[in-house]
């Protein structure tokens, strides 16, 4: 994977992750991270975490709201929680967090170097570095309000940090991984997130190697008055270099998914593959009381974020169809659906740590099947698939930050089993 992943738009929502669905998320985002660890090892999930469109993508299937600043935030709290009773255990540890969190950030890293042995001290001065390259030799209008480390054992990190630009009421992303990482101050980002604004200074661009030189020389030969002075002399700067442009993911404002938001051929592929091939691979789990063929389609989309190639996120929005959104966006989380979901991959991990990995296989096999089905597969429409299960919501346990969702009115339309 490049260093240089891509960037994303990312609306800035104000708001509290409710109890109820934090703990999920936590639940969640800890068995998906144990299941790509298990399954292609701790770089790999370093790797995915640096991904700006996998990080959105792994948020909207934890429940998030699918296109907003608020996933940076929930996730890395998720993870934060989840992995610190494993750390030991997985050799993953997350730092930092939101505003006084960023700030502990070193502090916690020398705890995590005099648990496992790594350069405390060094990770702190990494740290340290990473802000400011993207608060000072980065000025593009974003003021970083968080910081998020994650180490491994083996010393390999990756970093996250975003900042906030309230007059545009936009945020911005900044990835960061320790991998393939030769100069923390010459084009060292694995992806910076965020619309392209105009013209800003990049002190940390490659390019921009003779202005960093020679703004040292200049600083040692005339000081700080005589760079004033200079300074004085000029009407207007001149405009630098048009900045060379990142490939990004436009995250729209609008809370509503509409089809244009998805990429249906992909949704099609997972829907099919969770008809066709759960039954074969889930026939004990379909026996299970209140598992059924909702929670198998659930399970198709999550094996894609198990298992999917990089170029297969640029919709976040098709995987807030997973477990909805507690904005109500596109539906009502689906409470029995999630914890269904939470409990058969959390015993799919387990028995894989036994040497049992029949079910972490079939899981596998829904993602390739869904793959196979692309482009074939039809389905129901963006609209007439929220409608249904905006209408089967109260029978799923839906529930969002406005409360339980009621029984619609109307005719009753049996809801399958969850």
């Amino acid at each position: 994977m490049s260093r240089r992943g891509g960037s994303a738009d990312l609306p800035l929502h104000g708001g509290r992750v409710p109890a109820w669905l934090g703990e999920r998320m936590t639940k969640l985002g800890t068995i998906l991270v144990e299941a790509i660890v298990l399954e292609y090892g701790r770089d790999e999930l370093l790797r995915r975490l640096a991904h700006p469109f996998w990080f959105q993508c792994f948020g909207a299937v934890m429940g998030m709201d699918w296109h907003s600043s608020g996933i940076t935030t929930s996730v890395l709290g998720s993870l934060k929680r989840g992995l610190a009773p494993r750390a030991h255990e997985l050799g993953i540890h997350v730092c930092g967090g939101r505003g006084k969190h960023s700030r502990a950030t070193p502090a916690e890293l020398l705890t995590v170097g005099a648990r496992t042995g790594l350069d405390g001290t060094a990770l702190g001065h990494a740290s340290r570095l990473v802000a400011k390259v993207d608060s000072a030799a980065v000025q593009d209008g974003f003021q970083l309000y968080l910081h998020g480390f994650i180490v491994t054992d083996e010393g390999r990190w990756v970093i996250v940090q975003q900042g906030m630009n309230g007059d545009h009421r936009q945020a911005r992303r900044y990835h960061w991984l320790s991998e393939g990482l030769e100069s923390f101050v010459d084009a060292p980002h694995a992806a910076i997130d965020g619309r392209d604004q105009g013209v800003i200074v990049n002190l940390a661009d490659r390019r921009a190697e003779a202005s960093r030189q020679g703004q040292l020389e200049l600083l040692g030969s005339i000081g700080p008055d005589g760079i004033a002075r200079e300074l004085a002399r000029f009407v207007a700067p001149a405009p630098p270099d048009a900045q060379a442009l990142l490939p990004h993911l436009v995250l729209p404002d609008h809370h509503d998914v509409r089809p244009e938001n998805i990429i249906g051929r992909r949704l099609h592929g997972a829907l099919a593959a969770a008809a066709e091939q759960g039954p074969k691979d889930f026939a004990d789990l379909l026996l299970v009381p209140g598992v059924g063929a909702r929670t198998v389609r659930a399970l198709a989309m999550v094996a894609e974020v198990v298992h999917g190639a990089p170029c297969r996120f640029s919709d976040p929005a098709r995987f807030s169809l997973v477990h909805g959104g507690k904005d109500r966006h596109p539906y009502p989380v689906p409470i029995k659906v999630y914890d269904h979901t939470i409990s058969v991959m959390k015993a799919a991990v387990r028995h894989a740590r036994l040497g049992h990995s029949e079910e972490l296989d079939a899981i596998r096999r829904l993602d390739a099947q869904a793959r196979r089905l692309e482009s074939s597969a039809t389905g129901p429409s963006v609209e007439a698939l929220i409608a249904e299960e905006r209408h089967n919501s109260h029978s799923y346990g839906g529930r969002s930050v406005f409360g339980e969702e009621p029984p619609p009115s109307g005719v009753a339309i049996p809801a399958e089993g969850a």
